[in-house]
């Protein structure tokens, strides 16, 4: 990867810029959850299964800005920073030898809100992504559905806010293709510029 010399990218006040292997993960505050497992967040949208329950079963559920749900029987869960197993698990235990013997229920994650990552540039589809375990720099242009015609793969920027300072990074994307440097990891809330 490679980086200017200066300390400013652009002129812009307040943003450092670093050598590509020196840009620092985010802290979880950052992130405002964990990275990987996949954890819920606010807007996420879950599907709940309990089994043997046609009333409770299939049940689609958003997630509040304060990262709780609310569900038949057992009311408001606090879910925020929780697996879909984690939220499960909780689940069972408050439907346990009240409303259900031995409740066995399913979370899945039926669309991401809380955990993205914005691509733009000359990439073929830019847009907002989610991430989904762990991204790197080729997935999420591959997510993008790869480079536009005119596309400097020599010069791809990654912006990134850590502890309230904001970073950015330049990478040379071919050199990366080639094996010359590690694919560098993407976080949620990151801005990939190619």
């Amino acid at each position: 990867s490679g980086c200017a010399s200066s300390t400013h990218f652009g002129g812009a006040a307040g943003l450092t810029m670093l050598q590509g292997d020196e840009l620092p993960p985010p802290t979880l505050s950052d992130l405002e959850a964990s990275s990987r497992p996949y954890r819920i967040g606010p807007f996420d949208k879950l599907t709940i299964d309990v089994f043997g329950s046609e009333e409770l079963s299939r049940k689609e559920v958003q997630v509040d800005a304060s990262g709780r749900i609310t569900f038949p029987l057992i009311g408001t869960l606090e879910v925020a920073g929780k697996t879909p197993s984690e939220i499960g698990t909780a689940m069972q235990n408050r439907f346990r030898g009240r409303f259900i013997r031995d409740p066995q229920i399913t979370v899945n994650l039926k669309e991401i809100v809380s955990q993205t990552v914005t691509i733009g540039g000359e990439v073929k589809k830019p847009g907002v992504y989610p991430i989904i375990g762990e991204m790197t720099l080729m997935t999420a242009i591959v997510s993008a559905e790869g480079w536009t015609d005119v596309a400097s793969k020599g010069e791809v920027v990654v912006f990134r806010r850590v502890s309230g300072k904001d970073y950015a990074a330049i990478y040379n994307v071919k050199a990366i293709e080639k094996g010359n440097y590690r694919d560098p990891e993407i976080f949620s809330n990151d801005v990939v510029m190619v």
